[in-house]
């Protein structure tokens, strides 16, 4: 263990760099709660999302860093701002009229649209948990209607009553001029509509800890801060929070980082010492425009796990978390093998190594060992080729290319062939052009043709690559990358695919001949 701490200590992975930083704020003591606290907040007024799973497993990759580096117990908070009001109805769930007429109540106030829970914020709470469930992340669950209700904020709301002035003086420095005449961060939910207010405040009394206001009728009410008469505006909230629970790190996007000093200054005119916080960069579409629930411009987790195992999302949010990232279809092949590259990598990397990959923090340390014998890449050009409906179709061929294995040998290999018959017939077919070959190509083909008919080298992958890389020096392609690209126009219908060596491996030398053959007689093109 002292070697792997000894490695941790000096990683560059940048979950041990979060995790070193962290471990800095109790350089001198250990802290007084007992415990190091990674948070991750959500905003229940719609169901999880693909943002919400990489928030959660990068905190806890981070989480993970600092047990390696030190001995301070940890505990991940995962709250819900469920009593927020409804600012607007989702377009995505039944009953719109019962929710219109509740907006602008807290959501743990909003009926429940589908029935079968006590409000419309404890069915997105459940939704919440069994997503995080699934994925078998560690956490333990905070509700903000709890957390207010319960008294549990209370101290710090008093204390946010009695330093209302300071909290003012951060955040109307953030407001345009019109926002700061009615701007208050106390937002008083009405004793009898429920509805949460957004009026201005007449008067805060620092002594009983009370606001006083008129409601939308004009009439005037006074109630005190505590026992969630009251909740604070969305950013004091956030810096309020940090500071009655004492939390220690806590990440969000880009659109929060402008937010920052606000937080870090709220939390600390509250009495709180300001998180460590860890800025990520946003996800883009096909266009390289940022992806936004409303559009459905992006893909959704239930899309990525349709066509790929739960790692390879893993990985993808592993990568370069500060630099934004296309997250469209064509990037899950992409993650799919890199992550099996990385799994075979593992077990020869010395300590440093180890936690310089991946799948060291996807798996908390004990990756798996893959049994892809076949790149996913390679499946979907096999796919293509062979016409295949599920993957018992490509299991013929992969038993031919490697005997030893199986469905029941290589579970990994056998879910990946699912998912590859699924996605090319519906992200590939649909896309696929096929060309007929110039002179110069067909002339190069019937070669190979030739050559592959007198083959007596086996399935030897990278003996049939060299054989296929000779054809195209012999007729002269400049650059070389040219012949392969034609392989793949013509015979694949795509401008990109796999080693052609590896590919004729599997899919087996006589029906490649037979492929060229139909591409030579216009039969794929046509």
């Amino acid at each position: 263990m002292s070697s792997l701490r000894d490695a941790a200590m000096n990683s560059k992975a940048w979950p041990f760099e979060e995790a070193r930083r962290v471990l800095k704020r109790y350089e001198k003591k250990d802290p007084e709660k007992g415990y190091v606290l990674f948070e991750t907040g959500y905003g229940p007024s719609g169901l999880p999302h693909i943002g919400t799973f990489g928030e959660v497993q990068r905190t806890t990759m981070i989480r993970r860093a600092f047990e390696i580096i030190s001995d301070i117990p940890t505990r991940l908070f995962c709250f819900s701002d469920d009593l927020d009001g409804m600012r607007k109805v989702p377009e995505n769930v039944p009953q719109q009229e019962l929710l219109k007429a509740n907006i602008q109540k807290p959501l743990t106030s909003v009926p429940d649209p589908f029935g079968e829970y006590e409000s419309f914020g404890h069915h997105n709470n459940a939704m919440l948990r069994r997503f995080l469930d699934t994925f078998g992340f560690e956490y333990e669950f905070y509700s903000a209607t709890e957390f207010y209700h319960s008294g549990a904020f209370d101290d710090t709301l008093r204390l946010a009553a009695e330093r209302y002035e300071q909290i003012m003086e951060i955040m109307l420095a953030s407001l345009r001029e019109e926002r700061q005449q009615t701007y208050s961060c106390f937002l008083p939910i009405h004793p009898e509509t429920g509805r949460v207010l957004y009026v201005p405040i007449k008067h805060v009394d620092k002594v009983n800890h009370t606001v006083t206001f008129d409601d939308e009728t004009g009439r005037e009410w006074t109630l005190p801060v505590t026992g969630g008469n009251v909740k604070l505006q969305w950013k004091p909230d956030f810096g309020a929070r940090w500071a009655a629970l004492d939390v220690d790190f806590e990440m969000y996007g880009k659109d929060h980082s402008t937010n920052t000093p606000i937080y870090d200054g709220i939390c600390e005119v509250l009495g709180g010492k300001k998180p460590e916080h860890f800025t990520y960069e946003l996800f883009l579409d096909e266009e390289g425009q940022k992806i936004s629930k409303s559009k459905g411009n992006g893909l959704t987790i239930d899309e990525w796990l349709t066509y790929a195992a739960t790692e390879s999302l893993g990985y993808f949010m592993y990568l370069k978390p500060k630099t934004a990232k296309r997250l469209w279809w064509d990037v899950i092949p992409k993650a799919v093998d890199e992550y099996h590259q990385q799994l075979r990598a593992f077990p020869d990397q010395d300590d440093a190594g180890k936690l310089a990959n991946p799948v060291w923090h996807i798996h908390n340390g004990q990756p798996p060992v893959s049994d892809m014998v076949v790149p996913f890449a390679m499946l979907l050009n096999l796919a293509s080729v062979a016409g295949a409906k599920d993957k018992d179709g490509l299991w013929g061929f992969i038993r031919k290319y490697a005997p030893d294995a199986s469905p029941e040998t290589n579970p990994q290999l056998d879910q990946a062939a699912a998912f590859a018959v699924r996605y090319f017939n519906d992200h590939v077919a649909p896309t696929r052009v096929f060309r007929a070959p110039t002179d110069k190509e067909r002339a190069a083909m019937e070669d190979l043709v030739s050559r592959l008919k007198v083959w007596d080298g086996g399935l030897d992958a990278e003996a049939l690559q060299s054989m296929v890389f000779a054809v195209g020096k012999e007729h002269e392609f400049e650059p070389l990358r040219d012949w392969f690209t034609a392989l793949y126009e013509v015979l694949l219908g795509a401008s990109q695919g796999p080693r052609f060596g590896g590919f004729i491996a599997l899919y087996g030398v006589e029906d490649t001949v037979a492929l060229i053959e139909r591409a030579l007689a216009g039969q794929l093109a046509a």
